[in-house]
């Protein structure tokens, strides 16, 4: 896997919906826990511990989509290093509805309103798919956190 960037300034933000399906909106301190333990459930501890970190901050810096009082989907930015974007993921179920890419644009215009002019997708996994939907481009190298996390 590889880190993007992303140009802030340049995001498609007409393509930012309000679903009547589902709602996207930061997490809510008493919602902590139910929120990493969900995360924990259908990704991994590693992502569970970073999504621990956003939801520990106020305001949080998780956005979740939820539909009946269920979560379908996560973002975290600007946690596990500044100005990084992830992790980020939907409920299998739930895929192919548009959610990851209205999760990734709220989180990535949270960061814009939030003085950042680039953002790094760390690790990206779809890299086709954060290409199309906000141009990210590959930063060549090993990802940071590998970098790191190997010393």
């Amino acid at each position: 896997m590889t880190d993007m960037l992303v140009n802030l300034y340049r995001l498609p933000e007409d393509q930012l919906a309000n679903n009547e399906d589902y709602s996207i909106r930061k997490v809510l301190p008493p919602e902590k826990s139910e929120v990493v333990t969900w995360v924990r459930e259908h990704f991994s501890d590693g992502w569970a511990n970073e999504c621990d970190i956003a939801c520990s901050i106020s305001p949080s810096k998780c956005f979740i989509a939820v539909k009946n009082g269920e979560i379908l989907g996560f973002a975290c930015y600007d946690t596990t290093f500044r100005s990084f974007f992830g992790p980020t993921g939907v409920r299998r179920s739930a895929r192919g509805q548009g959610i990851g890419f209205q999760l990734l644009l709220y989180s990535l215009l949270e960061m814009k309103h939030m003085g950042y002019a680039y953002a790094i997708i760390g690790d990206a996994g779809p890299v086709k798919f954060y290409e199309k939907a906000v141009g990210a481009v590959k930063i060549l190298g090993q990802p940071v956190l590998n970098q790191i996390m190997e010393k």
